[in-house]
């Protein structure tokens, strides 16, 4: 159980301070001549990355930090994880998905920005659909594949927080033009539960692609890149 509300905590905390980082950004910098995207892009990438960097060190020892059911999926496939485990780890990252929205409707007064991904019109390039769904399916394949090659490894296991943190703020710096990034079906299904409208009805495509991506990343890792040790 304490795996589980690990977990919990985890994925509504990265919600919190990267979804609510997003919209704090967003506002103050909407309509400054002087702000460009690109600005807004790197505060926000860095706060998801050192959320995840935080939980990391925070309660890796209790659950591994997946804080992510694409992360989870990885491990699952990979043979790294039991399937009760898969299924508890996934129910506590989507109550914790919502649990951190609804923290942020609070603080904010308002469920019109959560951070919330989007395509098309939703989008900061108005990406079309496809292409948004080869972009994350892209994006948690690398991120997936990441994580699953630095935990493999014992003599990286001071440092891999930091490392799969700073890879999120790597992903996060080229997907946010695109697709706001996902790379994470629980941190997208929160925002988007609260928002509504065409938020909510966008989110199956930051559902699927992640997983799709994660399920490509265990079977490269499993079959392809894992030693013999593993």
């Amino acid at each position: 159980m304490k795996k589980y509300i690990a977990e919990f905590i985890g994925t509504a905390v990265l919600v919190i301070f990267g979804c609510g980082s997003a919209v704090a950004a967003n506002t103050l910098l909407d309509g400054k001549a002087d702000s460009p995207l690109a600005f807004s892009t790197l505060l926000i990438s860095f706060a998801f990355g050192l959320s995840i960097v935080a939980m990391a060190y925070s309660i890796g020892n209790v659950s591994g930090c997946h804080i992510n059911p694409a992360v989870s999926l990885g491990v699952f496939l990979a043979g790294k994880m039991s399937v009760k485990d898969f299924i508890g780890y996934l129910i506590a990252q989507f109550i914790g998905g919502i649990a951190g929205a609804g923290l942020l409707v609070y603080f904010f007064g308002s469920n019109q920005s959560l951070g919330q991904n989007g395509y098309g019109t939703e989008s900061a390039l108005g990406t079309p659909t496809v292409t948004a769904f080869i972009v994350e399916v892209v994006l948690t394949f690398v991120f997936v594949l990441l994580i699953l090659g630095v935990t493999s490894k014992a003599e990286f296991s001071n440092v891999a927080g930091l490392i799969i943190g700073l890879t999120l703020v790597l992903i996060h710096i080229l997907g946010i033009p695109f697709t706001g990034t996902s790379v994470n079906p629980a941190r997208s299904f929160g925002p988007a539960l609260l928002v509504g409208g065409v938020a909510l009805k966008q989110v199956w495509l930051f559902i699927l692609a992640p997983l799709v991506g994660a399920a490509i990343a265990a079977v490269v890792h499993r079959f392809v890149l894992a030693s013999d040790a593993e």
